[in-house]
């Protein structure tokens, strides 16, 4: 198959990405140039200097809303692209609302609590769509530890499930960069593998 039967077949998706940090933008940035046909962004933070690491996103964006400013990339990719953007926080109530009409989404969150918040969330609520969500990627080098784990019919897991985002141990571009894609990767797979 040819690339642009591949994009021709993924824009008629729809994909959710909760969060816009490094995981989240990155993500986004890569089913962008995979030809996805939408992307629905949720995220209430700013860029902040100390994002840039990382996370997909320009100095001169600095302070500006981490939706607003990823939509800005992406528009700059493929203008063609249609991108909702919700800069709130994800709660159990709004979650189903924010990704209705999604065929997968993506888990993107930094903290424990959100992220199993949000499983539970679509696991209760919209429990036929897939999750791809990312575990362990603080530090650098053990590629060979970061792995897919499929946990049963809708979720899946991408990254070493191990390390631990801490002072000593750092997120850092390459390693979140792959996880990243690799969730790309997955949504991808399950979409080539699905009909409209």
């Amino acid at each position: 198959m040819e690339f642009k039967d591949i994009r021709a077949h993924l824009s008629e998706f729809k994909v959710g990405i909760a969060g816009a940090g490094g995981l989240g933008s990155n993500c986004a940035v890569a089913l962008a140039r995979s030809g996805i046909g939408a992307l629905i962004i949720c995220d209430y933070d700013k860029v902040e200097e100390s994002n840039l690491n990382r996370q997909y996103y320009f100095k001169d964006q600095t302070g500006m809303l981490k939706v607003l400013a990823l939509k800005e990339n992406i528009a700059r990719i493929d203008p063609e692209i249609e991108v909702a953007i919700h800069p709130v926080k994800l709660t159990p109530d709004n979650i189903p609302v924010i990704f209705k009409g999604c065929d997968v989404v993506v888990e993107a969150l930094d903290s424990a609590d959100m992220k199993e918040m949000l499983l539970f969330s679509m696991q209760s609520e919209m429990k036929k769509i897939p999750v791809i969500t990312g575990s362990g990627l603080a530090g650098w080098g053990e590629n060979e530890k970061i792995h897919v784990r499929k946990i049963d019919g809708t979720l899946y897991i991408c990254g070493d499930e191990l390390t631990e985002v801490a002072s000593e141990s750092p997120a850092m571009a390459p390693k979140v960069g792959i996880v990243a894609n690799m969730q790309a990767n997955v949504v991808i797979e399950i979409l080539m593998n699905s009909t409209r």
